[in-house]
């Protein structure tokens, strides 16, 4: 086990209760009686622990309440498909007695929250036992878990380099074996870009395919999307289907649970550029390549234009701008918290002047966003596609430092602009997407392809995820 900063990869698979299970293998061996909640537990505050130092990953722990819900389980029958199995929840939703920091310096002495967010009650009825919670950048407005002024969360393939945001730290802890899968959130590509730093399966649903906060209702246009980092396709499949099972959402088909591959071959439109920005060479090999595979493997493959007019970068930044904005000015007011506003990074304060410039603007951006979803879903149609096969990003994974708010807000943003190029459209669109880690870097990092598709057709991309996990398979950390 790799437990230091000066050793580049740090993990923690062993020969121990969780050996290297996924969610779905843990909650089966609880189920039958070879191993126990509290041995499962137990293992995962261990390796957690034996991580963190390396990663900095966990913003606060609960270990007391987790060893007791895991005792009290014992004895008789545990409910929920992840029943027993220890997880991690994202330091940006609320659970009952711990209290919600955003990953922001200017929220003063957090109070424990005195309710569960809708979707945490829905996460916690897969019967997922919580350790608690994991990190993220500044209200998860960065692409990397980088901070101006404390250490940032670590990569466990190479802990000189970016774990992504901003489920960063969920995806630092799963990647490095702590626990088998975590609580992740997408505004922009914050399940996904991780996942793909990584080395994990991070599917973003459809928009309003789970519990909805109060604050995604309030936006003007939702872009939030709750879910979960993984390793293995089946955990992100069996979470949708306990997903739709809790709460079906009335106007989108149940997509049921996807337990393998289909022998449907698809139409796939591909896309290797974004609409401002060319992709890095080793990042356009990968999806080139896969595309290659996929035709092999008896699939049509397509050139397809962005599935997002000419104005979406603006119009999305603009509206990052306004979220960015009212969190500055009063997000003491919407945390219910003591808020020092002085105290917020370089990207939120820059983000927020930028907005005020523009406030004119806003009702143009709203309008441009609310229009995405027609117009993504029109290239399906118009293309005749099942899905879209993209990069996750511009370019590979950056070496910490390189997207750090301590960089100022003139140097960061365009960089953030060019790695975070293709994410974002989903968030604006409301689409189905999903990151997997189907190829590497030149010096063995992860490297993720991202596939689209229309609105409530997880279905097709889960299957296909299935296919490619078969086929050529996931790096694991401990390889």
């Amino acid at each position: 086990m790799s437990t230091t900063q000066q050793t580049p990869r740090v993990h923690a698979f062993g020969d121990d209760a969780l050996g290297d299970l996924d969610a779905v293998g843990v909650a089966e061996a609880i189920s039958r009686g070879d191993l126990s909640p509290a041995e499962a537990v137990e293992a995962a505050i261990v390796r957690a622990e034996a991580v963190d130092p390396a990663l900095n990953a966990i913003v606060s722990r609960d270990y007391e309440r987790a060893r007791v819900n895991a005792a009290a389980s014992r004895g008789r029958r545990t409910e929920g498909v992840f029943a027993g199995v220890p997880t991690f929840i994202k330091d940006n939703v609320d659970v009952v007695g711990l209290p919600t920091g955003h990953g922001s310096a200017a929220v003063i002495a957090a109070q424990p929250a005195r309710a569960n967010d809708p979707f945490t009650d829905q996460f916690l009825a897969t019967g997922a036992i919580h350790l608690g919670k994991s990190s993220l950048p500044e209200f998860g407005f960065n692409a990397t878990t980088e901070f101006e002024d404390a250490e940032p969360t670590r990569n466990p393939w190479h802990t000189g380099y970016s774990c992504g945001a901003s489920s960063g730290g969920s995806a630092a802890l799963v990647a490095a074996g702590a626990v088998p899968f975590a609580h992740a959130n997408d505004g922009g590509g914050s399940i996904r870009i991780p996942a793909a730093a990584c080395g994990l399966v991070g599917l973003k649903f459809t928009r309003g395919r789970e519990a909805i906060g109060a604050q995604a209702k309030a936006m003007p246009v939702n872009i939030i999307s709750n879910g979960i980092v993984s390793r293995s396709v089946r955990d992100t499949a069996v979470f949708l289907d306990a997903v739709d099972r809790h709460s079906p959402h009335r106007s989108l088909p149940r997509t049921g649970l996807v337990a393998g591959p289909s022998d449907r071959r698809l139409r796939i439109g591909l896309i290797v550029d974004s609409l401002h920005a060319t992709t890095d060479d080793q990042t356009r090999a990968a999806v080139l390549d896969l595309a290659a595979r996929l035709e092999k493997a008896g699939h049509e493959v397509v050139d397809v234009p962005l599935p997002v007019a000419s104005s979406f970068e603006e119009d999305f930044l603009h509206y990052w701008g306004l979220l960015a904005f009212s969190m500055h000015h009063f997000g003491g007011r919407l945390l219910h918290a003591t808020y020092d506003r002085s105290r917020n990074d370089a990207l939120v304060k820059g983000l927020a002047r930028d907005f005020k410039r523009r406030a004119w603007r806003t009702p143009v951006a709203v309008l441009g966003l609310k229009r995405a979803e027609a117009t993504y879903r029109a290239t399906f149609r118009r293309e005749r596609v099942d899905t879209i096969l993209s990069p996750v990003l511009g370019h590979t994974t950056p070496e910490l430092g390189y997207l750090s708010p301590a960089n100022g807000y003139e140097t960061l943003l365009p960089r953030l602009l060019q790695y975070a190029a293709f994410t974002p459209a989903n968030n604006a669109a409301g689409g189905p997407a999903i990151s997997l880690p189907l190829a590497q870097t030149d010096d063995g990092r992860p490297l993720g392809v991202h596939f689209s598709a229309d609105h409530g057709n997880e279905r097709t991309l889960l299957e296909l995820a299935f296919e490619l996990e078969q086929s050529i398979g996931f790096p694991r950390i401990t390889a």
